[in-house]
C-alpha cells in the first residue's frame, strides 16, 4: 500500500521549520540510481553500441521510452541549471537537427528499425525554441525510426513566450497529446528578479487553447524560493494556478548553486527568502492543492484524481524516470541529443555537454557517448529498493528478497539500524516484514531513500546536490 496524502492531513503541522530543518540536507532527487555524477569516462560509444545490440539480441519488442534534448533557448532565466544554449540565432538549429539525425542512424544501425515506443517526451533548453517546420521534421525522422504506440504519451516542454494556440495545434497535429508549461511564479517583480516574464493572462489563454485541442493532460512548473518571494505573493501564485486548474503539478525548490550554475550568479543572495519563508511557502502549496481537489504524488509532484499519474500512485503503478514521476512501466530509455541520458538494461550511458563535442563525435561516425555506468548486483538490489520507497512509500521485505535472491534485514543491517533514528522522528515506521514510509516521512522521501544509497554515503561533498526542502 502506497503512502496517500489528502486534504485532511494537517500538513502545516507535520512540516514545522524545526522538524524539516532536522532532515534538510543535500541530496539526489533519484531519477535514477546510480546518480549520475557516478557516472564515468571508462564507458564510452563502443559500450554504448555494445547494449544496443544487446538490446536488440533479446528479441523481445518491449515498448522504449525516447527521449530528446532541444539545448536553445532565446533568454537566459538566472534561475537555470538546466544544459542550454542562449542564442537568437534560430538558424543554429538546423545543424543541430543534422546531427541530431546523424545520431538515430548510427542508434538504429546497432538496435534496429522500428522498435515500439511508449513513452516520448522533448527537453531542453527550450523545445518550442525550434520553428514549427523544425518540429515537423523531427517526427518524421523519428517516425521513420521508431513506432509510437496506439496509446503512447507524447510530451513537449513549453515556452510559454514562444508559442501561440496556432503553434499548440501545430503540436496537436504532429501527435503531441501533453504540455508542460514553464509558469515558475505569476508576481511580476520575480519574474523581472529570475529574467522570465510572462503574464497569467498568456498562460491562461495557451491552457484554455490546450484543453480545447484535445491534449489528454496538461502540467505546470512551478518555482518556490525564488528571489523577493514571499509567502503572500506565492499563495497569489498558488490562487492562480488553481484558477488555471493543469491535470499535473510539479513544484521545485529553487537550489541556489552559483558555484556550479553561472547564470545564478546574477541572483542577488540577500534577496533569497529566510528558510521559514521557504516552508511556509511549501506548507501552504501542499495545502492549497490539496484544498483544490489535487493529490500529491510525491516530492514535488500534484496531480488531479482522474489523471493517469493520480491513477497509477493510487493503484502502486508509479515508476520514476529522468523526467520525474511517470506512469510508464520501468523501461529502456534511448536518449538523442546533447547532453542526455539514456538507459538500457542495468546500463546507463551520456552523451556530450557541449556542441562541439557531440558535433566531432558524430563528424567521426561515432556515437557521441562520453561517459556511463554499468551497474553490478548490488547496484540493482539498491535500485529496486530506492524506487520503491521513491514511488511506493514502501519496502517489503519479502517481494525484494524473493526478487533477488536475499534476506533484507540481513543485507540492509547497516541501513535498517540507521533508519532507527528516522523511525524516532516520525518519518518510516519499522517492522519485520517491510519499512513504511510515513505522511511526515513522504514530504522528505529522498532523505529517506539516501539511507540506502552506498555511493552517497562513501562521498565526502554531497553540496553538488540540491537541498530536499
Amino acid at each position: 500500500m502506497s503512502t496517500l496524502i489528502t486534504d485532511s492531513t494537517d500538513v502545516r503541522a507535520l512540516l514545522t521549520e524545526e522538524f524539516l530543518r532536522k532532515f534538510d540536507t543535500p541530496g539526489p532527487r533519484y531519477t535514477s540510481y546510480p546518480t549520475a555524477d557516478r557516472f564515468g569516462e571508462g564507458f564510452g560509444p563502443a559500450d554504448a553500441v555494445r547494449v544496443l545490440t544487446e538490446l536488440r539480441a533479446r528479441g523481445t519488442w518491449t515498448p522504449l521510452s525516447l527521449y530528446v534534448h532541444i539545448p536553445f533557448c532565446e533568454q537566459l532565466c538566472y534561475y537555470c541549471g538546466c544544459n542550454k544554449i542562449i542564442t537568437k540565432h534560430h538558424e543554429r538549429a538546423a545543424q543541430y537537427l543534422d546531427m541530431l539525425e546523424a545520431e538515430l542512424a548510427l542508434v538504429v544501425e546497432s538496435l534496429g528499425n522500428g522498435r515500439p515506443v511508449s513513452q516520448l517526451h522533448f527537453g531542453g533548453g527550450s523545445p518550442t525554441f525550434l520553428s514549427d517546420e523544425e518540429l515537423t521534421r523531427v517526427m518524421a525522422f523519428l517516425g521513420a525510426a521508431f513506432r509510437l504506440t496506439p496509446d503512447s504519451e507524447v510530451s513537449i516542454e513549453v515556452d510559454p513566450r514562444t508559442v501561440t494556440p496556432q503553434r499548440l495545434a501545430h503540436f496537436r497535429a504532429l501527435g503531441f497529446n501533453r504540455l508542460s508549461f514553464g509558469v515558475q511564479d505569476f508576481d511580476p517583480d520575480v519574474q523581472k528578479a529570475v529574467h522570465r516574464e510572462q503574464s497569467f493572462e498568456m498562460v491562461r489563454g495557451l491552457m484554455v487553447s490546450a484543453r480545447e485541442l484535445g491534449y489528454v493532460s496538461v502540467n505546470a512548473d512551478l518555482i518556490y524560493g525564488l528571489p523577493i518571494q514571499t509567502p503572500e505573493s506565492f499563495a497569489r501564485t498558488i490562487q492562480q494556478i488553481g484558477e488555471l486548474r493543469p491535470d499535473r503539478i510539479a513544484l521545485y525548490a529553487y537550489a541556489h548553486l552559483p558555484e556550479r550554475f553561472k547564470p545564478q550568479r546574477r541572483i542577488n543572495e540577500a534577496d533569497l527568502p529566510e528558510p521559514s519563508q521557504r516552508v511556509a511557502m511549501l506548507g501552504d502549496a501542499i495545502t492549497g492543492f490539496l484544498a483544490r481537489g489535487y493529490e500529491y504524488i510525491g516530492m514535488d509532484h500534484f496531480a488531479l484524481p482522474q489523471d493517469s499519474l493520480a491513477v497509477a500512485k493510487r493503484e502502486g503503478r508509479l515508476h520514476r524516470n529522468f523526467q520525474g514521476y511517470s506512469t510508464q512501466p520501468d523501461c529502456d530509455l534511448i536518449a538523442l541529443g546533447v547532453s542526455s541520458i539514456g538507459r538500457i538494461g542495468s546500463a546507463y550511458y551520456q552523451n556530450a555537454k557541449t556542441l562541439p563535442e557531440y558535433y566531432e563525435s558524430l563528424d567521426q561516425g561515432r556515437l557521441p557517448v562520453v561517459r556511463g555506468y554499468a551497474l553490478d548486483r548490488d547496484d540493482d538490489i539498491r535500485r529496486d529498493v530506492i524506487m520503491a520507497l521513491m514511488c511506493q512509500g514502501r519496502l517489503d521485505f519479502d517481494a525484494v528478497g524473493r526478487a533477488h535472491g536475499i534476506e533484507v534485514t540481513r543485507y540492509f543491517d547497516t541501513e535498517l539500524a540507521a533508519l532507527a533514528a528516522m523511525a524516532d522522528s516520525g518519518l518510516v515506521e519499522l517492522s519485520d516484514r517491510a519499512l513504511q514510509v510515513t505522511p511526515a516521512g513522504w514530504f522528505l522521501i529522498r532523505a529517506v531513500a539516501m539511507v540506502f544509497d552506498r555511493h552517497l554515503q562513501a562521498a565526502k561533498d554531497r553540496r553538488r546536490f540540491s537541498k530536499i526542502v
